[in-house]
């Protein structure tokens, strides 16, 4: 092991001159895929073989800012590891909050969830393991991302679906029939500036909605509004520089309750959560 920290103390050093903003844990994790073990194993792991040559090039390539799950070809997304890559937005650990925040409602054994802008369905997948029973059901309109999702979702009861999340009607027969709704939209507004990673390998199309970053998030809403059941819960990330207009969007409906501005383990806003309820006539 003597060496193989030399190994990976060096990359370590690389990566932290290029910029990467995790360099020992992406230092390890890079090691851990060549050797074939988990990063928890490292310190019992006897590096031999053409290991150097494997990892040197993972390295310069993480170096270059290719992302580090596109390199290992998998993401962990809660209690699940999803395979990503080119052409599929990378999930994100900041989206955990969400999804803890999905698994702790009260919802019956068989509920019906929809995940909008599914990409890679890592949200679709983790709720598969909450509730084995549901019928849940991942949207996308990206023949990219959904190549991803098929093979993500595959064994599992998730029904993967392409469709346009901007359109009207989406899933329209089942409109008030739905427990839960989650959503990772493109929500960074138009020419915002972004990390390497994110700006030159996650697909823009999955980034961006519009001048404000709402133009998805609207329509989501509306969707909310027609596909919940009286009391079905819906849970929406946004950009952290446009909560207020995200609870706005919930609340000038008139058929929400208990809309609230939540916040990851960072402290920055990161989604917003309400309840549906038809407060009109």
């Amino acid at each position: 092991m003597t060496s193989l920290r030399r190994v990976i103390d060096a990359a370590e050093v690389a990566l932290a001159e290029a910029g990467v903003g995790s360099p020992r844990a992406d230092a390890e994790l890079l090691a851990a895929h060549v050797a074939g073990t988990e990063r928890g194993r490292l310190a019992f792991t006897d590096a031999g073989g053409d290991f150097q040559e494997r990892y040197d090039g993972l390295v310069a390539q993480r170096a270059k800012r290719i992302p580090l799950q596109h390199l290992i070809g998998t993401a962990a997304f809660g209690p699940v590891t999803v395979h990503v890559g080119p052409g599929v937005f990378t999930p994100r650990p900041e989206t955990e909050s969400m999804l803890e925040w999905a698994v702790a409602q009260p919802l019956s054994t068989t509920p019906v969830i929809v995940d909008l802008c599914t990409g890679s369905a890592a949200l679709a997948v983790a709720l598969s393991h909450r509730w084995p029973a549901a019928r849940i059901i991942a949207v996308d309109d990206s023949e990219d991302a959904l190549g991803y999702a098929r093979r993500n979702t595959a064994g599992t009861p998730v029904e993967v679906i392409k469709a346009d999340v901007t359109a009207p009607g989406v899933l329209s027969a089942l409109d008030g029939q739905v427990d839960l709704l989650v959503a990772n939209p493109p929500y960074i507004p138009d020419g915002a500036e972004l990390e390497p990673e994110v700006a030159e390998h996650d697909p823009a199309h999955a980034l961006f909605g519009g001048p404000d970053g709402m133009a998805v998030i609207n329509s989501i809403v509306d969707h909310a509004t027609r596909l919940l059941r009286d009391n079905g819960r819906v849970a929406v990330e946004h950009d952290d520089t446009t909560s207020a207009r995200t609870v706005e969007a919930f609340t000038r409906t008139g058929q929400f309750v208990d809309v609230t501005a939540r916040h990851d383990l960072t402290a920055r806003p990161r989604f917003v959560t309400a309840t549906r309820e038809r407060l009109t006539t």
